[in-house]
């Protein structure tokens, strides 16, 4: 699937943040602009955090399929899940909050597809956050690979069955919303714990760019779109106790954004290192239209259906982001 630039084979990652259904809708974005290009088909690598697992596994499920842009589009402005999977999981007694969101992504976006099944799209990586390690977790299937779970601490295991809606859920469980997704030693298989639990992959990395940087996917361009939260100037900051809790992991991200960023500087710095092109949601540089930006970042990042204003916006922002970054940082992929 690779691109040709002057008779070589180059490989492209591409890295999908977190940030609920604004983030699935921002990716979209990038997708349409990548589909325009003729790259869209041509990725090599998805690595996805959150609401970007929401878009990267759908685009994977139906990859090739030109009209899968317009299906995921249908669902975003139709679909709410959050209150409805909050609502029932405390209802249900047998089924938690997470149970109810993996059933959601299988009734309306995978079926009942496994990891397994992925194995014509690109290499998939759906991460989450491990909390009995402190490490990200993985789920990773596709571009002819292994379909695994695990980490580097704990080790892998085969995740060839493991149902797509429930990594999606896991990498989507955002505290304190949904419950962690917990496995056992039936699912995942270690010898230094009893059980893992999950949590969204956001509260370890937002952007997902760990997976761009392994040495294993010897890839030659990493873009990454980042439609997370951003930090912003509070006039009137929070005086109180509780509040600041938030605010502090508001600030833990941002911290870990700034060093992920970082990091993709120092790699194409090294001999041999690859590309990176990258924007984030509050970018005005290369914004289509005055505003685009602020509207953007204004939307919340929750799991409720996004009206046609949201929207076209989010859209037309990251399209006009990629298309900016890459004329700017990699034109030859461009033609140019």
């Amino acid at each position: 699937m690779a691109v040709v630039i002057e008779g070589k084979e180059r490989r492209i990652g591409l890295a999908l943040s977190g940030g609920g259904f604004r983030a699935a809708a921002f990716h979209l974005g990038v997708f349409r602009r990548l589909r325009e290009l003729g790259l869209l088909w041509k990725l090599d690598l998805l690595t996805c955090v959150s609401g970007g697992s929401i878009a990267g596994a759908f685009l994977a499920t139906h990859w090739g399929e030109d009209d899968a842009l317009d299906k995921l589009h249908g669902y975003l402005r139709k679909t709410s899940i959050a209150v409805s999977s909050v609502i029932g999981g405390m209802l249900d007694p047998f089924e938690s909050r997470l149970d109810k969101l993996a059933e959601s992504y299988e009734r309306d976006l995978y079926g009942k597809r496994s990891l397994g099944s992925l194995q014509a799209g690109p290499r998939l990586y759906l991460n989450a956050t491990n909390l009995a390690t402190g490490n990200m977790f993985f789920f990773v299937s596709g571009g002819g690979g292994a379909a695994e779970m695990g980490e580097w601490e704990l080790g892998t295991a085969s995740a060839h069955a493991f149902r797509l809606s429930r990594a999606v859920a896991a990498s989507s469980a955002f505290p304190p919303v949904f419950p962690p997704l917990r496995l056992d030693h039936a699912d995942y298989p270690s010898e230094q714990v009893d059980f893992v639990c999950l949590t969204d992959g956001g509260m370890y990395d937002n952007l997902g760019v760990n997976p761009l940087l392994r040495r294993r996917n010897e890839l030659d361009y990493l873009i990454v779109s980042d439609a997370g939260k951003p930090f912003s100037l509070h006039e009137r900051p929070t005086e109180s106790g509780a509040a600041v809790l938030v605010e502090a992991i508001d600030i833990l991200m941002e911290q870990v954004r700034g060093l992920q960023f970082k990091r993709l500087e120092l790699n194409a710095a090294a001999d041999g290192g690859a590309r990176p092109v990258w924007f984030s949601i509050d970018s005005t540089v290369g914004q289509a239209r005055e505003g685009d930006a602020a509207f953007a970042s204004a939307i919340g990042t929750n799991l409720k259906r996004l009206g046609s204003a949201e929207m076209d916006v989010l859209i037309r922002h990251a399209g006009a982001l990629l298309v900016h970054r890459l004329q700017t940082y990699a034109p030859e992929l461009l033609g140019g």
